[in-house]
């Protein structure tokens, strides 16, 4: 007996010693699950809500994104009472080629897997991919009936091939339907009633990622660039200001301290002006182009500056010639 309670006391032990083990291990496997990817097709339900109809929200960042183009083509616009309908179901993604998807009528027809596809397993109704892939061909068979409209939900999921769960991989869902039999018009060729439907932003799929280190090298020439053309303008926008300082200071000391400017003969000062004035007119038109014609910083200083260049000169023309004789060589 005593041997018997030693049995009782020593496997009461190792279920003590079990259960926390037990109660790690399945933590663990509930923390690991949600980080292993479905390549074998997408579960049903995410919780409490239908993955057809909240989407992925386990990949990407819980929203579907309109980077990821989902399309099927070979849909009627309305169906054949029991016809059946070849549908084609693709992916498109800027770098993700491979993916998944999910495809329900409401069992309203019959949905046939092709090669890459399966029907899910808690719902016989709905297809997925078997594997991951791209371009699948599926059939659907209208119903033996007509029961009006028939609505669609297709979930489709680009993925970057890392089996896991994580921003890289992005989803979208495509909401379409097919009208009940005569109820749109008929044409007689049979491609131009079958078409294709998408979902998604095709200009995303063009927007190759640049290389980070050619994008530095952009900003630094950009910056070198900028740099060479403000230290230009301020150069030569500095020493145009300081010839026009120059001239007017010129101006001052020759009035204040050096009797005004020398009598020039009008003999001499008509043709000079004349000279003068003609060149002004066309230095005022040039200057007047360029800004017209909205040239460079450069050349509308340089315009402008020839401008008052010849300005200046018929307006020492003037004073010149109105300015008194001062007779110098006087004994």
């Amino acid at each position: 007996m005593f041997k018997g309670m030693q049995f009782f006391e020593k496997l009461g032990e190792t279920e003590m010693t079990m259960k926390p083990r037990l109660i790690i291990v399945i933590l663990a496997l509930l923390l690991v699950a949600p980080v292993i990817a479905n390549p074998n097709g997408p579960p049903w339900k995410n919780g409490s809500d239908m993955v057809i109809d909240t989407g992925c929200t386990c990949h990407g960042d819980g929203a579907p994104s309109t980077e990821v183009v989902v399309s099927i083509s070979g849909v009627p616009r309305s169906y054949s009472i029991g016809e059946t309908y070849d549908f084609t179901i693709s992916l498109q993604h800027a770098s993700n080629e491979i993916g998944g998807y999910l495809l329900w009528d409401y069992n309203s027809g019959t949905l046939t897997p092709g090669e890459g596809s399966q029907t899910v397993t808690d719902e016989p109704g709905a297809l997925s991919q078997s594997e991951p892939g791209n371009n699948w061909i599926v059939s659907w068979t209208a119903p033996d009936s007509d029961i009006g409209s028939v609505s669609f939900q297709l979930v489709g999921n680009a993925v970057n091939g890392n089996g896991e769960f994580d921003g890289g991989d992005l989803w979208n869902i495509l909401s379409f339907s097919i009208s009940a039999p005569d109820t749109t018009f008929e044409d007689d060729s049979d491609n131009l009633q079958l078409r294709t439907i998408s979902v998604g932003d095709y200009d995303s799929l063009f927007v190759a990622e640049e290389d980070p280190a050619a994008l530095e090298a952009e900003r630094q020439e950009g910056i070198a660039e900028d740099f060479f053309n403000n230290g230009n303008l301020f150069y030569w926008t500095t020493l145009s200001i300081i010839i026009i300082g120059a001239v007017v200071q010129g101006e001052f000391y020759e009035r204040r301290f050096g009797g005004g400017p020398p009598h020039l003969d009008m003999s001499l000062a008509v043709p000079q002006g004349v000279r003068r004035g003609i060149l002004s007119i066309v230095a005022i038109l040039l200057f007047a182009w360029s800004v017209d014609s909205s040239q460079s910083w450069g050349i509308k200083l340089l315009t402008g500056m020839l401008m008052l260049w010849a300005i200046f000169g018929v307006y020492r023309t003037v004073v010149q010639a109105r300015a008194p004789k001062q007779y110098t060589d006087l004994v």
